[in-house]
């Protein structure tokens, strides 16, 4: 049935892509700031609620962040964390396991991971795409992006081979 044939039926609303972007760019400093910090997520989610709309970051405006992608995302990755680092860890040289990742990087990932494994309503090249952006945010000129790229590709591979084509 096409919408023609049913225009009152209910339509998905439209998702912000520059508010889902600014929420995994709050995600990855909210789990860095969490790592790195010892913070409690209660606290950590209460400061970026509170953020200032269009804060700065890097060369552009981040923009008001999708808040309940943000919070999904760090709260998923803080419930889910075993089995998000676990599936990571697969794709990671035996030398080189997440505690020994950059924290931004080992936020950035896990993050992803979480959409990755249980957030099934985002495409996994959408994905892959936004953090491996988020690294260059952090990391740019450096091999950070694309080992993102690499570690969430394989990850993608695994885990929603049936979503990638080509």
């Amino acid at each position: 049935m096409s919408k023609a044939d049913n225009p009152g039926a209910a339509r998905k609303p439209r998702m912000n892509p520059v508010a889902r972007a600014a929420a995994r760019l709050g995600a990855v400093q909210a789990l860095y700031q969490m790592d790195v910090s010892g913070a409690p997520l209660e606290v950590v989610l209460e400061q970026f609620a509170t953020r200032r709309i269009g804060e700065a970051f890097d060369d552009g405006q981040c923009g008001k962040p999708d808040e309940a992608l943000l919070s999904a995302i760090v709260r998923g990755v803080v419930a889910r964390q075993t089995d998000i680092d676990r599936a990571v860890n697969r794709h990671l040289s035996e030398k080189w396991k997440l505690p020994r990742l950059d924290a931004t990087v080992r936020a950035i990932v896990r993050a992803a991971g979480y959409e990755m494994l249980f957030a099934r309503d985002t495409p996994p090249r959408v994905i892959i795409t936004q953090y491996v952006d988020v690294a260059r945010a952090f990391h740019d000129g450096g091999d950070e992006p694309g080992f993102v790229n690499a570690v969430l590709d394989a990850l993608a591979r695994e885990k929603r081979a049936d979503e990638l084509h080509g």
